[in-house]
């Protein structure tokens, strides 16, 4: 997986078309849908589905009780953990919720820098699995940088996984 980080001293926003970005003449591949879960799931756990951290976030993908909820998942932690097709579901309806809500946001800036960062979808929505759609807002708006509780910030996750082609 080819992943480019560009990082421009600038704030505000600037364009620079997706087509452009090329290494050596070699075209930059986009990872699936399937790279970007996996990619995600290996940071948040390494991919493993019976992981609890020490704030009781659970599974694959390290998700929270109110996570759920907001998803109308009602299981008990020990049935969560089990039920790997259960954890796949839940992520898929998670990324769905959030491109619902940050889908303005997508549509206004995917392949322009804001705030030194290059916006893509797969981008926003891994920063929104870490923080948040409202803290991914709160940045186009203002700048402010969540981090979670481990310290690591929504604009590390945009970057990290951004360029995925997501089918959703």
């Amino acid at each position: 997986v080819i992943n480019p980080i560009i990082e421009l001293p600038t704030k505000g926003i600037v364009t620079i078309p997706l087509e452009s970005l090329t290494v050596d003449s070699i075209e930059l591949v986009v990872s699936s849908h399937q790279a970007f879960l996996d990619a995600i799931g290996f940071r948040e756990s390494g991919n493993r589905y019976d992981v609890v951290n020490r704030y009781g976030y659970m599974g694959k993908y390290q998700f929270g009780k109110s996570t759920l909820r907001t998803l109308r998942i009602k299981v008990s932690r020990s049935e969560f953990l089990k039920d790997t097709l259960l954890q796949e579901e839940a992520m898929l309806k998670l990324l769905l919720h959030n491109k619902k809500r940050l889908q303005k946001y997508i549509d206004k800036y995917e392949g322009k820098v804001v705030h030194g960062i290059l916006v893509t979808e797969s981008g926003l929505l891994a920063a929104a699995h870490l923080g948040g759609a409202g803290s991914v807002k709160k940045w186009f708006r203002t700048g402010k940088i969540k981090k979670d509780g481990n310290g690591v910030k929504i604009t590390n996750y945009m970057q990290r996984f951004s360029g995925y082609d997501l089918y959703l």
